[in-house]
């Protein structure tokens, strides 16, 4: 069944589903389309699966296209992405010529000339916008935390930069995201789907149902990193602080992720961790994208870890906090948004203190009270900061700003 505006009524306050109809007046029949380099994978397909819809059910006929690529292209964007979290970089001719001729292939098949605004995701189709002549607004909506830049990640921020400033308007996750450029620019943090069978509510039952599917056994506490195969997200870190947690709480550790196909490195990192994970008896590492299972996963489990040493968000983290699971995770980007330290779970200020990951989990699994009083606080959190119909809003007001 297609999901409406009205089905969160149960779930988020009468009147801000009220105030979203009424706000989404002057912006009705107007057509919207956003444009990103996925389908699957990640977290901004995901909620563009949850945006698109509702758009669409208040009026705004809203379109999601997708940009294709070569493997190359993606090598390239993949590049981008880790020298803007301060990975080195050779940012040669060809490169940016692989970038650019891709994006330009794209425009003939896109058909953007239409719509009364474009937003663009992320750097992967940000020159777009250089092959229309342009008739209206576009918005670029970047996701990842640029607070911090050391030298690589200047040198590909100058890069975009002239790019960025063709566009009307720049949406960031968080005020600190901001930079000193001549465009406006607005602040909406991301949101889960509370309806979405990632996160919809399922019985004690299928949980274990779903877990005995995939050889996960609810004998002992379950600790669970749920991520993209990413360097960013520190699995090999993961590992290291479940074997500290271990030598004081008898756990076990279940490393949940996938590929994006817009992300060439992810099978990479999955061998070397199923590498560092042998002769490891409680250590369970799936690659497989199944939002049943990962909802399951987050209810079974007892903690769930995010030691990511770069974020722009973690949707991981709203998701384990809705189903009222304490997160324990690295002072990072927009995590420190969702998880207020010592009430819904704990934060780590270094992402590569093991002892203190290992101390915060330890503390949690040792604490079975005061772990359920974290998971009913968590769940308001998100209740009232981090779902779709907030999100919603928070769009239907930038739009009216920038096209009206």
């Amino acid at each position: 069944m297609k999901k409406n505006l009205e089905q969160y009524r149960p779930v988020v306050s009468d009147d801000l589903i009220d105030v979203i109809r009424e706000e989404a007046t002057p912006l009705l029949g107007k057509r919207i389309a956003h444009v990103n380099s996925t389908k699957t994978g990640g977290g901004v397909a995901e909620i563009l699966n949850g945006i698109c819809t509702l758009m669409n059910d208040v009026g705004i006929t809203t379109d999601w296209r997708v940009i294709y690529g070569t493997t190359d292209f993606f090598k390239v964007t993949k590049n981008f992405h880790n020298s803007l979290q301060g990975y080195p970089i050779r940012l040669t001719k060809m490169k940016k010529r692989i970038w650019l001729d891709t994006n330009e292939e794209n425009s003939m098949s896109l058909h953007l000339d239409d719509y009364d605004c474009i937003i663009v995701h992320d750097p992967q189709p940000l020159p777009l916008i250089t092959f229309y002549k342009k008739k209206q607004p576009w918005i670029w909506r970047f996701h990842l935390d640029m607070s911090e830049m050391n030298g690589n990640a200047k040198k590909v921020w100058n890069f975009l930069e002239p790019y960025i400033l063709k566009y009307d308007a720049m949406i960031l996750t968080m005020e600190s995201y901001k930079q000193g450029i001549l465009i406006p620019q607005y602040v909406i943090p991301p949101s889960i789907d509370p309806l979405a069978p990632k996160n919809e509510e399922i019985s004690d039952e299928k949980i274990r149902e779903i877990l005995q599917k995939f050889e996960i056994e609810q004998d002992k506490p379950i600790i669970s990193q749920i991520s993209r195969f990413d360097k960013l997200k520190d699995p090999a870190g993961v590992i290291e602080v479940f074997e500290k947690v271990r030598e004081k709480v008898d756990c076990k550790l279940v490393m949940l992720g996938n590929m994006a196909t817009d992300d060439p490195e992810g099978e990479h990192i999955y061998q070397n961790i199923i590498k560092k994970a042998e002769g490891f008896d409680d250590i369970r590492i799936i690659s497989f994208t199944s939002d049943i299972l990962v909802n399951a996963l987050q209810r079974a489990s007892s903690v769930v870890l995010q030691k990511s040493t770069k974020e722009g968000f973690a949707l991981t983290v709203a998701e384990a906090l809705w189903k009222k699971t304490p997160v324990v995770c690295s002072r990072m980007g927009g995590m420190i948004l969702q998880v207020i330290d010592g009430e819904n779970g704990y934060i780590v200020d270094d992402p590569y203190d093991y002892d203190a990951f290992a101390d915060r989990i330890v503390r949690i699994l040792e604490n079975t009270e005061m772990a359920k009083d974290m998971g009913e606080r968590g769940h308001e959190h998100v209740r009232k900061n981090f779902l779709t119909p907030r999100h919603l809003l928070d769009y239907i007001r930038v739009l009216n700003k920038v096209i009206g």
